[in-house]
């Protein structure tokens, strides 16, 4: 599969996540019929072109917790804008899953 292609098919799938809804880079990729492509998710969604609007701050590690260092801007940004959709972080910045958590089909 031509990485352009994987990668379209990843932004088109991550544009479908519902607003205060997330999902998991393998749940993404279990979507796309690659379960073992969830590293992958993350490179598409990295080289998702500046001019183009996806909801990427939807999409966590499979623990219901934002992938990047604590630390860091990218963090920061992420946990703030999914708290503006009003997903919950648990005292653990963990996200329940069972609570915010897509199921693949649209409300």
């Amino acid at each position: 599969m031509a990485e352009n292609s994987w990668n379209e098919r990843v932004w088109q799938m991550v544009a479908k996540i519902p607003h205060g809804r997330v999902a998991s880079y393998g749940q993404i990729a279990r979507m796309l019929g690659a379960p073992r492509k969830a590293r992958h998710v993350g490179y598409a969604l990295a080289a998702t072109p500046k001019d183009r609007t996806i909801p990427w701050q939807r999409v966590i590690n499979s623990r219901g917790m934002i992938s990047f260092p604590v630390d860091s801007h990218q963090y920061r940004l992420q946990k703030a804008m999914l708290l503006e959709e009003g997903v919950v972080f648990s005292d653990k910045d963990r996200i329940n899953l069972r609570t915010f958590g897509w199921t693949g089909e649209h409300p």
